[in-house]
């Protein structure tokens, strides 16, 4: 690490304290951009990494709602506007307990990167609560979504800036938050993304973050001449995206034996069959409940506790030969990556926003594995929502083959973005430096040509 990154990691801390996760995510991006600041000064004299380290606004608001005991409660919400130079922001809504500054921070600067390897023209933005949708009705989501959206629809617009989904919002919350926003503003406008097909929505955008995932793994496997066919794969998580990953990875001839949620874990070594996936998708979609119930259903399955006290995930402690974490962030730290690598692993593409730690990092890219990292394998969510975006302003929807043709060549290209450039910055197979260094200069660029705003 040259010694003006390590500058600017010591302002970046001292600026923002108390944001561990913030301060995670720009060092792995600010070591990849080492190696472009020597090549190129204009953007150093330019101070365009310190600008991007920048939101271009913040804001935060309460949201005062009523239960259904007819009690006041109030939470926090958020809407980080960090990059615009490419496009309006875009990112997604997280409702969780553990949202705060740093995490949407971290979020919002990741998703920058992200949108610009998409190719699509989209700035990046990330925004939520510390609300927690587990446990209430439906009246207290729609309740709360009304009163969140009453203060945030004031801040986005389809030339500003387009929230989507993310942990804790899903089709339920996004309709609730859409129809308090046509309410205000009198408008039907493509303002979220991941609405139902039936008023503005895209076929394939639930699955796309899952499936791209899987594409971008397809990918990496080619370069070695290899397929999913016969391979076995962990997964975590049991939402959204670890769901359509393991149904893409069966499409595609592979076997997917772990999936877990915040109370432990299931292995399968018979392998999660698609009538399997379809009980966990009513376990989880419609019935929201925990994942323990998949080994009381099935004989052949394991159910293991979490356990906080241990310093690793057993989940990744099984063998196979790839691995999806696609549950939240840091849940991958560098013993949990030399277990993988102690029990065959040798491709991991990346689900979820940041899961690996900067020390599980290290193990994986000095072991030289197929690592696709968050912001180039988990773009296919953002690139759908920016597909449903352009059929919006079209007011024309596309066919599901169509859409999902659209996401395969957008992984494609992502991925040859991510080899390309790790070739010509000297660091070939890093699809670490390849993510950062690419998603960045098309943001310098755009910087720089727009002057010092």
């Amino acid at each position: 690490m040259s010694q003006y990154i390590k500058d600017l990691m010591v302002e970046a801390k001292a600026k923002n304290p108390s944001e561990p996760e913030f301060h995670q995510a720009v060092e792995e991006v600010a070591e990849s951009l080492d190696l472009v600041l020597e090549r190129h000064p204009e953007y150093r004299a330019a101070k365009i990494l310190e600008r991007i380290l920048e939101p271009e606004r913040v804001i935060m608001f309460r949201v005062p709602w009523i239960d259904d005991q007819g009690m006041v409660q109030i939470n926090r919400g958020f809407r980080i506007e960090m990059n615009s130079a490419i496009g309006p922001y875009k990112g997604g809504l997280r409702f969780h307990p553990s949202v705060n500054l740093g995490i949407l921070k971290f979020l919002a600067f990741e998703q920058v990167f992200k949108n610009s390897l998409t190719t699509l023209p989209m700035g990046g933005g990330k925004g939520g609560s510390d609300f927690d949708p587990k446990g209430k009705s439906d009246n207290e989501v729609m309740r709360f979504c009304q009163s969140f959206m009453s203060e945030l629809y004031r801040h986005i617009g389809p030339n500003t800036d387009i929230p989507a989904g993310d942990i804790g919002v899903g089709g339920r919350e996004i309709g609730y938050l859409f129809g308090q926003y046509k309410r205000l503003k009198n408008e039907f406008t493509g303002i979220l993304t991941g609405k139902a097909l039936g008023w503005g929505g895209s076929l394939i955008r639930p699955e796309a973050t899952g499936y791209g995932s899987v594409y971008f793994a397809a990918e990496m496997l080619g370069t070695k001449g290899q397929t999913f066919e016969g391979r076995v794969c962990l997964v975590s998580g049991s939402g959204n995206v670890a769901q359509y990953t393991v149904e893409k990875i069966s499409a595609l001839g592979g076997k997917v034996v772990t999936l877990s949620d915040s109370s432990g874990y299931i292995y399968d070594e018979a392998g999660i069959t698609t009538e399997k996936l379809n009980f966990v998708m009513d376990l989880k979609n419609v019935r929201r409940g925990r994942i323990n119930e998949y080994a009381e259903k099935y004989s052949t399955a394991v159910f293991t506790p979490g356990d906080p006290e241990l310093d690793h995930n057993p989940l990744w402690t099984h063998k196979a030969e790839c691995a999806f974490p696609s549950a939240t962030q840091n849940e991958i730290n560098g013993k949990d990556a030399q277990h993988l690598l102690d029990n065959g692993v040798y491709v991991v593409s990346e689900g979820a926003n940041m899961p690996t730690t900067l020390d599980g990092v290290k193990v994986f890219l000095d072991a030289g594995i197929l690592y696709g990292p968050g912001k180039a394998a988990n773009a296919g969510g953002v690139a759908v929502s920016g597909l449903e975006m352009t059929q919006n302003s079209m007011r024309l929807p596309w066919t599901r083959e169509e859409v999902d043709q659209r996401l395969q060549q957008i992984m494609k290209d992502i991925h040859k973005t991510c080899v390309d450039v790790a070739e010509r910055f000297d660091t070939p197979g890093n699809y670490v430096n390849g993510a950062n260094i690419g998603g960045f200069l098309k943001v310098a660029d755009a910087m720089l040509d727009q002057g010092v705003v």
